[in-house]
Order: structure tokens, then sequence, then C-alpha cells
């Protein structure tokens, strides 16, 4: 079981930065997959970005050149650093921690944490 507690977000001016930050309170473990999702109002949630072990990064097109995705295995803790906001990107920003490599696969969902960015 993980337990993941994400913070960082609040109001920003189009063109702030923000820096998410997801703590675990169980082990991040090598093989996980870690990432952040978001969901704005009335829309689904999707994929924003996504870190494995050894560093491979993916990223949707819409946050590519602006945002970075990092991991800090050591401390248990996942990173969104976000760059040149823009209206577009308000939503609540959730991490997760996928582990495919358990039989069933499990997926943990922090709370989520709100992002605005105001134009």
């Amino acid at each position: 079981q993980v337990q993941l507690v994400e913070s960082g977000g609040g109001l920003v001016q189009a063109g702030g930065s923000l820096r998410l930050s997801c703590a675990a309170s169980g082990t991040i473990f090598g093989a996980d997959t870690v990432g952040w999702y978001r969901q704005a109002p009335g829309k689904q949630r999707e994929l924003v970005a996504t870190i494995v072990s050894g560093g491979r990064t993916n990223y949707a097109d819409s946050v590519k050149g602006r945002f970075t995705i990092s991991r800090d295995n050591a401390k248990n803790t996942v990173y969104l650093q976000m760059n040149t906001l823009k209206p577009e990107d308000t939503a609540v920003y959730y991490c997760s921690v996928q582990r495919a490599w358990l039989s069933p696969p499990a997926t943990y969902w922090g709370q989520g944490t709100q992002v605005t960015v105001s134009s």
C-alpha cells in the first residue's frame, strides 16, 4: 500500500510557475511508474507526465517543454515543475503510483491539489 499526498497547488497568473510535490507514505520502488494526471471541470482525467526507473519520461503534448517531472526515490517524493503556465492548465492535479509488476497490477492515487491559472 502507498498513500500519496500532493501539495504545492494554488493560484498563479498566466506565465507563472508552480512546483507540485507528491509525498508517499510507503516506499516508491524503482519498478514503479509514477506520474501526474489532471482533471479540469467537466473533463476526463488526463495524463500530464510519467517517469519510470532510469529516468525515462513521457509528457502530454500540451505540456512538453513547459513541465518537468522528477522523482527522488530516497525521499519517496515525486515533483512536477510547471513553467509558463496557461489558463488551460487549470485543473485538479493528481499524483499516481502504478505497480504493473504486482499481480494483479495496482494503481494508487493522491487526493489531488488544485491549480488555477488566471489570464
